[in-house]
């Protein structure tokens, strides 16, 4: 299990989190490189689940295989020039460095 604090930051006028910039990352994913069927559904159920928990308590809470399968997404689809801005890199590098419980 890995417990990763959701860190917020402001973009303009309008505030943003870890959460959402790993909903940008997997919304930019070519719809034909997105897992398909009922394992994946159930993935993508559960870590959805964890998202609306983690909007609550500000922590995101994901089981070893849902964190593999977000860090594995991350690390392949992250857009290169988020590095520039530091509060995405320092969230996007918290998830990465996330430790397991």
């Amino acid at each position: 299990m890995r417990k990763i604090k959701i860190v917020k930051w402001n973009e303009g006028k309008k505030e943003t989190s870890l959460l959402e910039a790993i909903n940008v990352v997997i919304a930019m994913k070519n719809p034909k490189e997105l897992p398909r069927g009922i394992e994946k559904f159930k993935v993508f159920g559960r870590i959805g689940n964890a998202f609306a928990e983690a909007e609550k308590t500000g922590e995101l809470v994901l089981e070893e295989s849902d964190y593999d399968f977000l860090k594995k997404t991350i690390e392949q689809d992250v857009p290169s020039q988020w590095a520039m801005n530091k509060d995405i890199r320092c969230a996007v590098e918290a998830f990465l460095e996330a430790k397991e419980e």
